[in-house]
């Protein structure tokens, strides 16, 4: 197997790193002015983790494309982190926010949109009652205390190395990535509430013994899971894995959760849809406004019919659920127009096609050069890792290659195609073409061609 020599790897990022310096000075310049006020030197911190010294600032984004403030244009590939899954300003969002905001954009009463929007979400995702938030993070929390609420059991399942946003119970993993290893808090997470090992119990991906083991525990509500861990590395459940989940949380009295904000990427209603999932209740987040800040989750019959006395209740203002401006007309106005031109099977049937072929062209650059590296897919998103594929949230985080990530993000940057910051993950949408794949493909190759000389 071919190896990476350390030394030519710093090398070349440092040249990378002054290229992206003398291409950006308008960006440089902005980032030095932020920085007196914006913490960190951006409006939210996740912004730190682009590749380069400092973050590009965007003049304007259109489709599967933005430009820089220095004129320079991008493939963009992150999409907003599957925020513009969609693709950028979509018209008919445009549209609909404007008509909008010209006749009231919150009154904390329903508008004529709402009921629309839920019943298309019950078509794609096959649960037939809805309710909004603001993000996934949101939703996640509240059907957290749904759970716990309806169930009377203190705790939370979750996988080994999952991501379900900033909801403090997930921030939890196994101390050593195996099976019955102690909860401790994800590494890097700030301030936990409260030790998570005793709000959470967390299993492997892939390993049904242990959570059979766990959840015959008696104490834990639901398991809140994405039917692919998503966010280290695309992580595929085996054949047959899922099933046997569904059977295990049914037998136990445990809800199942699918979180599908990253996974919608699968197709329109999600892995559920895809899949055939039976979830208990699903969340989504993202994608779904177009841009605009939005979530929704949504539950079985038997689910909604015991919480229908907590929801219509007098103290469910103060429940720990909902929030003033969720659920907004202008939320349900960007919804509607997302749901009724975007992440449709047609769109999908032009993203996925490009996404595999994007996967195809960096498996040719691995293979060529003998790389003991993957790439994997999971609808129209793929993503290369610097290991054989792993099965597990663990192995996908022993195998990180932090110098290999910053110096592939840099390289890539700079020749014209942004992968999301926090991997190497890239998102197709609809109006992306194959010289986007291509124009990804030789970058890859590239970089690969200069780390080995």
């Amino acid at each position: 197997m071919t190896t990476i020599d350390r030394g030519r790897l710093a090398a070349l990022h440092a040249e990378e790193e002054q290229r992206f310096v003398d291409l950006h000075p308008t960006s440089r310049r902005l980032a030095a002015d932020a920085g007196a006020h914006l913490l960190a030197g951006v409006p939210m911190p996740w912004m730190t983790r682009w590749p380069g010294s400092f973050p590009l600032f965007v003049e304007q984004a259109g489709g599967g494309r933005f430009t820089d403030v220095d004129g320079l244009d991008y493939v963009d590939l992150c999409l907003g982190d599957t925020g513009s899954m969609t693709g950028h300003c979509l018209p008919a969002v445009a549209d609909a926010v404007r008509e909008r905001t010209e006749r009231g954009i919150t009154t904390m009463l329903p508008s004529t949109d709402a009921a629309w929007v839920a019943g298309e979400l019950s078509r794609r995702f096959g649960l037939p009652r809805w309710q909004m938030a603001m993000t996934a993070t949101d939703a996640n929390r509240f059907v957290l205390r749904f759970a716990r609420h309806l169930t009377g059991r203190p705790r939370i399942a979750v996988m080994d190395w999952c991501y379900h946003g900033t909801v403090d119970e997930t921030l939890g993993v196994l101390e050593h990535g195996r099976a019955g290893d102690r909860v401790v808090a994800r590494p890097g997470a700030l301030g936990p509430q409260v030790d998570v090992a005793l709000t959470t119990a967390v299993v492997p991906f892939n390993d049904l013994d242990a959570l059979e083991a766990r959840l015959a525990e008696g104490d834990v509500a639901c398991l809140l899971m994405e039917p692919a861990l998503t966010n280290i590395g695309i992580v595929l459940p085996d054949e047959g894995y899922l099933a046997g989940v569904r059977e295990v949380t049914r037998r136990h009295g445990v809800l199942l959760v699918n979180d599908e904000t990253h996974t919608i990427c699968a197709g329109p209603g999600g892995a559920t849809a895809a899949w055939d999932l039976e979830p208990d209740m699903v969340v989504i987040g993202k994608p779904i406004g177009g841009g605009i800040p939005v979530a929704a989750y949504g539950m079985s019959d038997e689910v909604a019919a015991r919480l229908e006395g907590p929801m219509l209740g007098h103290d469910i203002d103060v429940a720990g659920v909902g929030g003033t401006l969720s659920g907004s007309a202008l939320a349900m106005a960007a919804v509607r127009a997302t749901l009724s031109t975007a992440l449709r099977q047609e769109d999908f049937d032009v993203a996925v096609p490009l996404a595999a072929s994007f996967t195809d062209g960096i498996q040719d650059v691995i293979d060529a050069h003998d790389l003991p590296w993957h790439v994997q897919r999971l609808g129209c998103r793929a993503e290369y890792w610097f290991c054989p594929p792993p099965r597990t949230g663990a192995e996908a985080a022993a195998a990180v290659d932090e110098e290999l990530d910053a110096f592939f993000h840099l390289w890539s940057v700079n020749r014209g195609v942004l992968l999301a910051p926090f991997h190497n993950m890239s998102l197709f949408s609809p109006f992306h073409g194959q010289t986007d794949v291509d124009a990804h493909t030789s970058a890859f190759r590239g970089a690969v061609e200069a780390l080995l000389g």
